[in-house]
């Protein structure tokens, strides 16, 4: 069952279209909301919990209709919006716990849990410090708190690592993966920066100009033809491109001492001619795989 859904949607500001006739299924796992700046995707997550009105279409989120049940997806989902949320005044655990208690939750219950989800967002030894005084990746961890504080069965996460520095960075995206891998939580991350799409998600949607442009799991999206293959040799030898020619391979192109090959179709393994190859060209293969595309190769030729 896909955790959120939606057909034909269309979302408008005034005059001016964010999302349009948008179809698509958001399966479970982590689930990457790839797409520039502007292309629609924090529109989209507004209008999956309601926040905007849907011009026309239908949607909705873990079984809640998105214009008649905005409110119990609400209770259901936690939200680390991109801008920032914090309450001037109020300590990390008065903020989460706050949150908790919007969400439904007893104030008893609300301030326990408060104290669990700062202590595994790292921020237990600075939980009474008012929210004005944290650091940029401070109030990023403490804005995933309190979208954590009341046990969400999804998570959206709009650029979570805006601001953040390499290390606070890498922290994000780990403490993304462990909620969504080991804790298993379903989320959704809308992001433009590829790399953090790579590290955490399994599934990913690009949009670009409010419509989806391609939809499909990570390993599918960076595969291939079949045919092609990556090759690192212990050093680059001019004569193997003419040794793979005699065995019906052609290098597509070259960085130093990598190749990518394409190899035609034959009762002999590829491998075992790429091998062949290299035996009499006087190379040395390091490593042969099967090729596939960088993500960023991959997001370049969807919304092209």
């Amino acid at each position: 069952m896909p955790v959120a859904q939606v057909s034909g949607l269309t979302v408008k500001y005034g005059n001016k279209v964010a999302v349009q006739d948008l179809s698509c299924e958001v399966p479970e796992g982590c689930v990457g909301l790839l797409g520039p700046n502007g292309a629609g995707k924090t529109t989209l997550i507004k209008a999956l919990l309601g926040f905007v009105p849907a011009a026309s279409g239908t949607g909705s989120v873990l079984g809640h209709d998105i214009k008649s049940e905005p409110l119990q997806i609400r209770m259901e989902v936690g939200l680390m919006p991109e801008l920032d949320c914090h309450i001037p005044g109020l300590s990390a655990v008065e903020y989460v716990a706050y949150a908790g208690e919007l969400s439904g939750m007893p104030r008893s219950h609300a301030i326990r849990r408060a104290h669990e989800v700062l202590d595994y967002c790292a921020l237990g030894e600075a939980r009474y410090r008012n929210l004005e005084t944290y650091s940029t990746g401070m109030k990023q961890r403490a804005k995933l708190a309190q979208a954590l504080v009341h046990g969400p069965k999804l998570l959206f996460l709009d650029e979570p690592t805006n601001g953040l520095d390499p290390e606070g960075r890498d922290e994000m995206l780990e403490l993304i993966r462990d909620i969504s891998h080991d804790k298993n939580v379903n989320v959704i991350v809308s992001s433009h920066l590829l790399p953090d799409i790579e590290k955490t998600c399994d599934y990913v949607i690009v949009m670009q100009q409010g419509t989806v442009r391609r939809q499909e799991s990570v390993s599918g999206i960076r595969a291939v033809s079949a045919t092609q293959w990556d090759v690192e040799l212990r050093e680059a030898v001019e004569r193997f491109g003419e040794a793979l020619s005699s065995v019906g391979g052609s290098v597509l192109h070259s960085v130093s001492n990598f190749y990518r090959i394409e190899m035609s179709a034959s009762e002999v393994p590829a491998s075992l001619r790429i091998f062949e190859a290299a035996q009499a060209s006087g190379a040395q293969i390091r490593s042969l795989r099967a090729a596939q595309r960088s993500l960023e190769e991959a997001f370049m030729e969807a919304i092209q």
